[in-house]
């Protein structure tokens, strides 16, 4: 841990669970609160130097997102919450289970309720509340329609892959030079049965 980019401030430490992974690149300042299982992705910004920043347990928060609030708020990702990459959380609430897509922006308190999806660029306004269970996208975000289960156990799925990368960066990921050559043999990296879910839709249309 004495690699991670953690600062103090006013005398507020960041706190870090030994369960959970925040990679180096990652910042984090002042009132942060990183619980059980969580990831934290490469060039990850939580300035906890105004309001409190918590991630609960399982939560993911991907590469290049940014979690910021004003002062005496609190910004929450609730338990298996997922914030995909490039997101910027400001002062809101994700709740639990809920998944937040690439580049999409939620504002001071808002509030995303539990299992439902924020499509990719989509823009929350500040104050919006999203019920449980639906898809919202568009510039101001708008609910499309509710989610089915299987798109609801899609993104489950997709956030214990997540629980699992925090397993695996702990257990085997280190600092290294890189190969000048590709090996004859090179391996990929095989992880089973996940899929876009757009690969999901077509297989049971079909």
């Amino acid at each position: 841990m004495n690699s991670l980019r953690v600062y103090a401030i006013d005398g507020i430490t960041p706190v870090v669970d030994p369960t959970a992974y925040v990679h180096p690149s990652a910042v984090l300042i002042g009132d942060v609160i990183v619980g059980p299982g969580c990831y934290v992705g490469p060039c990850a910004s939580l300035r906890g130097d105004f309001g409190r920043l918590i991630l609960e347990r399982g939560a993911n928060l991907q590469d290049t997102c940014v979690m910021h609030g004003f002062p005496g708020t609190d910004t929450v990702v609730e338990e298996d919450g997922h914030i995909g990459h490039g997101a910027v959380l400001h002062g809101c609430r994700i709740g639990r289970n809920a998944l937040v897509g690439m580049n999409a922006v939620i504002m001071d308190n808002a509030v995303i309720g539990a299992n439902s999806i924020v499509a990719a660029s989509s823009f929350i306004k500040a104050g919006q509340e999203i019920p449980d269970g639906v898809l919202v996208a568009g510039l101001p975000g708008r609910v499309v329609r509710p989610l089915s289960d299987e798109e609801i156990a899609w993104k489950g799925e997709g956030t214990k892959t997540y629980q699992e990368l925090t397993r695996r960066c702990l257990a085997t990921m280190v600092e290294t030079a890189p190969l000048t050559e590709v090996e004859a043999d090179r391996r990929r990296i095989e992880i089973a049965g996940v899929i876009p879910l757009v690969d999901l839709k077509k297989e049971s249309a079909a």
